[in-house]
């Protein structure tokens, strides 16, 4: 069951709905629990460059490696 989950090659619109989803999840958090809202700004901020970490590492490897790039 897992190993199927591991192929599984998503394409730029499961990808672009998956950010919509996300986002709208994010908004719906905000509007039912108010006090996340009172964090200062840098917290987010910080929250925003460690979990952008990892995809930028994956891409920048990519980018230096030698594999062609599948859509």
């Amino acid at each position: 069951m897992f190993s199927r989950l591991f192929d599984f090659k998503a394409d730029v619109i499961d990808i672009a709905f998956t950010k919509i989803a996300v986002f709208a999840g994010a908004l719906f958090i905000a509007k039912i629990w108010e006090p996340i809202l009172s964090l200062n700004w840098y917290w987010y901020v910080t929250i925003m460059i460690f979990a952008a970490i990892k995809p930028l590492k994956s891409f920048y490897d990519f980018s230096k490696s030698d594999k062609e790039l599948i859509i």
